[in-house]
């Protein structure tokens, strides 16, 4: 059995089974829901509502009528809806008064595929931009998904803050970053040439890049080494840069050879120190956006993870990807760009939080054995079937 199908056909029922439960679940919208089927019925039972359908004024037995009226309505979007289904949803139901925890559970499924589906068009746009050597569509696209964790924390009832995950089971577990591609290697090793050949190149681009924006660790420890000699003011040169690499012991483990990196200093041409590093750091930049839509959609597919604590370290997860950008706008020149993390909470909370956090936790009156017998839809004429399938 499937929990959140379950969940699903329970909070429909309830609602075939009792109208009133459509007021506690104001929050919960059509598309919440997984099946296509369950979207519409749930959106027919509420234009039935607002529209005032005569089975909501009625004294007595909930006539048949809603139900069937319901059914008629949703069969008009989708296929394959019968009333036998629709009883097979109250028969689902434990508890017509439970509908709101029922509610809260399809609300939770909801969060984590639209988390992992967001993470997948993060992931998308990032491998498209490496392709075109360009960035602003995965920017954009991360942009997208910060806001949609903004407004699923909202409307699950939390304050949306970046989290770093906790050890143990629903940790996210590292995944290793794709195979550099040939043009970004050459593009490197250029520009190491440059800044161990070309006086005072390091100032062009050691405010913004940093060892972390290659993605080769080879090139990455030769780039700390040329930043350690400019910082301590020292002259740099391929003699220089080969002595600093001794010294921090990345010839004796094996981390870099004399001779790769000859290969690398040799390999100097005429350029603009500041032209490499914005191509170094243009593909750090999507290769950061992969790897952060990566731990975000682990974390989307932990069934383990509460809604709450999804969110905030999904946030958490684009963190890198929000540094990478502020760098990324300095080497161009440009203003450090807004950001799209939640705010402080502060004044009074939304109204969709407030329902959304009133239905997790406001005591239940004690639960009756089933909706009073006087609101039950009752039959015309024979029952209809108790199975059925959409």
């Amino acid at each position: 059995m499937n929990p959140l199908m379950s969940a699903e056909q329970a909070v429909l029922g309830a609602v075939l089974l009792d109208p009133e439960q459509l007021t506690h679940l104001e929050w919960l919208a059509a598309g919440h829901f997984y099946r296509p089927v369950h979207q519409a019925l749930f959106d027919a039972l509420r234009k039935l509502r607002n529209d005032g359908h005569p089975a909501l004024s009625v004294d007595g037995p909930l006539p048949l009528s809603w139900v069937t009226d319901a059914v008629e309505e949703a069969g008009q979007h989708v296929r394959g809806l019968t009333a036998a289904y629709a009883h097979t949803l109250i028969q689902a139901c434990p508890r017509t008064e439970h509908a709101p925890v029922y509610g809260r559970m399809v609300l939770e499924g909801a969060i984590h595929r639209t988390v992992a589906q967001h993470a997948i068009r993060l992931h998308q746009a990032a491998r498209a931009d490496a392709v075109q050597g360009e960035v602003e569509g995965a920017l954009r696209t991360a942009d997208a998904l910060t806001g949609v964790l903004t407004d699923l924390a909202r409307r699950w009832g939390t304050d949306p803050r970046p989290v770093p995950p906790t050890a143990g089971p629903s940790a996210v577990t590292e995944v290793p970053p794709p195979a550099q591609s040939a043009q970004v290697a050459e593009d490197e090793r250029f520009l190491l040439a440059v800044l161990a050949e070309q006086p005072g190149a390091m100032g062009e681009v050691v405010a913004w890049l940093r060892p972390g924006d290659f993605a080769d660790p080879a090139h990455g420890q030769l780039y700390r080494c040329l930043g350690a000699l400019h910082h301590r003011g020292e002259p740099i040169d391929r003699i220089t840069l080969l002595w600093e690499a001794q010294r921090r012991g990345l010839l004796a483990d094996g981390t870099v050879s004399s001779e790769q990196l000859a290969s690398v200093c040799e390999g100097m041409v005429p350029s603009s120190a500041d032209w490499f590093g914005q191509r170094v750091m243009r593909s750090s930049v999507t290769r950061t956006a992969a790897a952060s839509a990566r731990a975000v959609r682990a974390l989307a597919q932990d069934e383990v993870l509460g809604p709450g604590r999804l969110i905030n370290q999904a946030l958490h997860a684009l963190g890198p990807l929000d540094e990478a950008r502020t760098r990324w706008a300095t080497a161009n020149g440009g203003p450090a760009p807004k950001t799209t993390a939640p705010a402080a909470p502060g004044g009074d909370p939304p109204p969709d939080r407030v329902k959304a956090a009133r239905a997790r936790s406001t005591p239940r009156p004690a639960a009756s054995p089933s909706a009073p017998a006087s609101r039950l839809p009752t039959p015309s004429a024979g029952r209809p079937p108790s199975r059925g399938r959409p």
